[in-house]
């Protein structure tokens, strides 16, 4: 079955500087799909030039196919046409992504003309009844407040109102709970789950709360230093990691049950891009590193069904496990 939408062999460089290398992956029909990582590692901008949202400046190239049909590089009339409408994104400020000067009645309407065409009364019933979806109470007295009106709790409500104007066949939510305590971080999970069992909508949450992605997302793709660097349903990464990298983001987390143990800490950080190394950006960090991986980088491969990692060492001993068990 053909993807919803697939990203293939995605590259971006600023000023002579790469700093994506070369990202795959794919988000089916109504499904979830994580992409997690530490700062640095590429997740933003990756759909931010997959939208066609970075700065001329940025030399992008590959493919993002939106079913079946490559939207890299098309016409900002075109753009029009899927931004929004076919796929929502929900930054990470909700503070800074909406306008403090305009009423929230303003905001929601200059959408829902650009995107589904309403004007008059029906407009007005749809701007409450966005409010109302998202749990602002008292929506059609709150829809003549400013953003500083609300918490922060309540405006990032008010940006999943706004990408769910255009009725999306994807939504993108960059750090939705960001800032956000425990209690209001549960309820807007609860809101996009509850969304997208409603309407079959697909979800990429990018997050660095590995415990948010478990608990919400089908699959995981594990982005480091501008590359995924493995991909697995969400069952299976949590329960049996294969990169190094992933194995450390996951045994950094307190279990919750069981025996108490030490947590384990994944030295030096994510290399700065003008000065990646030779091979495998994460060597430095690596306790598995070997020549090979000082010298050439790897490549995402399959090591089982649905499940890929980008290592010389733990593809080799899948791969040679997966044989054994052949025979």
């Amino acid at each position: 079955m053909r993807p919803l939408l697939a990203i293939e062999n995605l590259t971006v460089s600023f000023d002579e500087t790469r700093v994506l290398h070369g990202v795959d992956f794919s988000i089916g029909k109504g499904e979830a799909l994580g992409l997690v990582g530490e700062s640095g590692s590429g997740k933003s901008v990756t759909w931010l030039a997959a939208l066609g949202l970075l700065p001329r400046s940025a030399k992008v190239a590959g493919r993002v196919l939106l079913d079946g049909q490559n939207i890299l590089g098309a016409p900002e009339g075109a753009l029009d046409h899927v931004r929004g409408r076919r796929v929502a994104m929900i930054f990470q400020d909700p503070a800074s992504a909406l306008n403090p000067v305009l009423t929230i009645r303003r905001q929601l309407s200059e959408t829902l003309a650009l995107h589904r065409g309403l004007s008059g009364r029906s407009l007005q019933a749809e701007c409450k009844r966005l409010l109302d979806l998202v749990g602002i109470p008292d929506a059609e007295r709150r829809l003549s407040a400013y953003p500083h009106e609300f918490s922060g709790g309540q405006n990032q409500r008010i940006m999943i109102a706004m990408a769910l104007s255009g009725n999306p066949d994807l939504l993108i939510a960059d750090e939705p709970t960001t800032a956000l305590d425990v209690t209001i971080q549960a309820q807007i999970l609860e809101l996009l789950g509850r969304v997208r069992r409603e309407t079959g909508m697909a979800m990429v949450l990018i997050s660095h709360d590995l415990g948010v992605v478990s608990e919400n997302c089908d699959r995981v793709a594990v982005m480091y230093a501008g590359r995924v660097v493995e991909k697995a349903r969400a069952g299976e990464l949590f329960d049996d990691p294969c990169h190094p990298y992933s194995n450390g983001l996951i045994g950094a987390l307190p279990p919750l049950d069981g025996e108490r143990r030490r947590l384990t800490a994944i030295g030096g950080t994510v290399p700065d891009p003008r000065n990646m190394p030779a091979g495998c950006a994460f060597a430095p960090r690596c306790a598995l590193e070997t020549a090979a991986c000082k010298a050439v980088p790897p490549l995402l491969v399959p090591v089982g069904p649905g499940r890929d990692v980008a290592c010389h060492v733990v593809a080799a001993q899948r791969q040679m496990h997966v044989g054994q068990a052949a025979e």
